[in-house]
């Protein structure tokens, strides 16, 4: 069978068949700035202009610091302003980019910020003909690389329209004092960057696109190349002979059956326990025969966005050849009703061996990280278990868009967790999880149920988790129900949709306390 009729096929039963990834935004540094429609100028606080600034102005004959002044355009932090430039400067347009005080101290997500949103306003204004002139240095200069980067990112692949088309092939940053920031950006950023690109990707794709397989073999294709990388995949039938129940019987009802991806990153010692990241991976969830109401069923394809950060941490790893061991787990099912779906009222077994009631089948994706959990738990004995689930709308209701909520048994990573959310973007919050919750999903048929508890439904979805963990291995819990995606900007994310949630927290608490020297 041709790759072509394979195509036609696909098309005729599951819709869109393109599978490729978007084109990256590359970052160049470089000490001069490029002929272009326009130009972003870094001005730092007071309308001071460092050294490249300092030369486009003597060779407009000061009208460029003229103008600047004009504009009562003071440098500050996070502000923007275009202007037209003056005759001279080889572009028509200048947008004035404030830098903060020439001293710098700024914080490393307040450099980001601030790079996504110049590249988001310079886009807006020049479309993909602009470069910047960026007289940062350093950690704060790659830092703004890095922002740029991110802010970049529009899901654009599907217009047909290409005035709708935003994305750009290359951002050019020019500072007379690039080096280090490219090494650096190079090493440490971009890696990450790229993961979070990655993950907002997959998290955006539609359902016929991404589903369990098809999430495997683009994760796949992302890894390969990458030192330290060994892939497993566990399919219905091994699921089955393994006692995987609670994952098989979510993804029973779908034509597209159910997959285990598990992604292991061994770039430290040998013998060095791993973290273990696992997400939940409902590529789409109708809520199976607990059928959810359809206005906005159309956002379950989000569903799969734990998953997709699992897989963006261990790619940023592996990126930047990260010295630690790191395994992550895409628990991936797509939740159809169907004459083979699991009812209200089923009784399965897990992995682990307890026995479970389906209260509602749209309790799905507790279920399926309830077999992905323990078997990440008792496989490696991990240093550190972490996952990440959209699990329950109690906490976007609780939290709403500003923060994931955190629960966890284990007082000092919570906190650690807590205090690099707000460092890296990924902010977290803490909700209470205790013994009452953990009371409240026993269930008089099974050993426990996984819904309809009088406990709040969050906490109660996190002690589902925890009780397929065990107690005395390190473990929180991330639900990202009201923060995995928005329709709204951001500075370093333009476009609706992903917001890759996760990646750059997780790779700093790894980073910080588990990687060797």
């Amino acid at each position: 069978m041709t790759a072509l009729f394979k195509a036609i096929l696909a098309t005729i039963f599951f819709g869109v068949t393109s599978f490729s990834a978007l084109a990256q935004t590359t970052v160049t540094f470089t000490d001069r700035t490029q002929d272009a429609k326009g130009v972003a100028l870094g001005v730092f606080e007071g309308g001071e202009l460092g050294s490249l600034g300092t030369r486009l102005d003597r060779e407009t004959d000061g009208a460029l610091s003229h103008a600047i002044s004009a504009a009562e355009f003071d440098g500050s932090s996070m502000k923007t302003l275009l202007i037209p430039a003056p005759e001279g400067v080889g572009a028509r347009q200048i947008l004035l980019v404030g830098l903060g005080k020439q001293s710098g101290g700024l914080e490393d997500l307040t450099y980001q910020n601030m790079g996504g949103d110049a590249a988001q306003k310079a886009i807006a204004a020049f479309g993909n003909d602009f470069s910047f002139a960026i007289d940062l240095t350093g950690p704060a200069l790659a830092q703004f690389g890095f922002g740029a980067k991110l802010g970049s990112y529009y899901f654009d692949k599907y217009y047909t329209d290409t005035d709708r088309q935003k994305s750009v092939e290359t951002l050019t940053i020019a500072s007379t004092d690039y080096r280090e920031a490219r090494t650096m950006f190079r090493e440490e950023l971009d890696p990450v960057a790229n993961a979070i690109w990655f993950t907002r990707d997959v998290s955006n794709e539609p359902a016929n696109v991404i589903y369990p397989q098809s999430f495997v073999d683009r994760w796949t294709g992302h890894f390969d190349g990458l030192d330290n990388i060994t892939i497993k995949v566990i399919d219905e039938e091994e699921m089955l002979e393994k006692g995987m129940g609670a994952i098989y019987g979510v993804g029973r009802g779908s034509k597209r059956p159910p997959r285990m991806m598990i992604v292991e990153y061994m770039g430290g010692r040998d013998g060095d326990a791993p973290v273990v990241i696992a997400g939940k991976g409902i590529t789409f969830d109708t809520g199976g025969i607990s059928l959810k109401n359809p206005p906005n069923m159309w956002n379950m394809k989000f569903d799969m966005s734990g998953a997709a950060s699992a897989m963006g941490t261990i790619y940023a790893l592996a990126g930047r050849g990260a010295k630690v061991n790191a395994v992550g787990i895409a628990a991936l099912a797509e939740n159809m009703p169907g004459g083979n779906a699991q009812r209200p009222g089923d009784v399965v077994t897990s992995l682990s061996g307890k026995t479970i009631q389906i209260r509602s089948t749209d309790a799905e994706g507790r279920l399926v990280l309830a077999d992905g959990l323990y078997y990440g738990d008792t496989t490696y004995n991990p240093a550190a278990l972490i996952n990440l689930a959209t699990l329950t709308g109690s906490a976007r209701r609780a939290l709403g868009s500003d923060y994931g909520a955190l629960f966890s048994r284990h007082d000092d990573l919570a906190d650690t967790l807590q205090e690099l959310g707000e460092k890296t973007g990924d902010p977290l919050w803490r909700l209470p999880l205790n013994d009452k919750h953990f009371a409240a999903i026993k269930n008089n048929v099974a050993d426990v149920m996984n819904s309809g508890p009088t406990a709040p439904g969050a906490s109660a979805g996190a002690a589902f988790l925890g009780t397929f963990v065990r107690e005395t291995t390190p473990w929180a819990h991330f639900d990202i129900a009201g923060i995995a995606y928005s329709d709204t900007a951001s500075p370093t994310k333009a476009s609706p949709g992903s917001r890759g949630f996760g990646v750059r927290l997780l790779n700093a608490y790894i980073k910080e306390h588990h990687e060797t020297d």
